[in-house]
């Protein structure tokens, strides 16, 4: 990942169809955490640090694979 350079954490799918995947935006004071459903932004979430993102990004994922979600590789 580079600076200031969006990057895709993890992508899922459903096996209704869906899709899901977290975008990481690193910022100069913050970055911003994006989920996107079905290629639409769900929801924006800005941080302090990278780690924190990082983080919040781990807990959504596992909260969508413990719903049946599954790795999209």
């Amino acid at each position: 990942m580079t600076a200031l350079e969006p990057t895709i954490l993890w992508r899922l799918f459903h096996p209704g169809g869906r899709h899901a995947r977290a975008v990481v935006l690193p910022g100069a004071s913050e970055v911003t955490l994006m989920f996107f459903v079905d290629d639409v932004m769900d929801r924006a979430e800005n941080f302090e640090s990278m780690d924190i993102a990082l983080f919040r990004s781990n807990e959504v994922r596992q909260t969508l694979v413990s719903d049946g979600w599954k790795d999209d590789e």
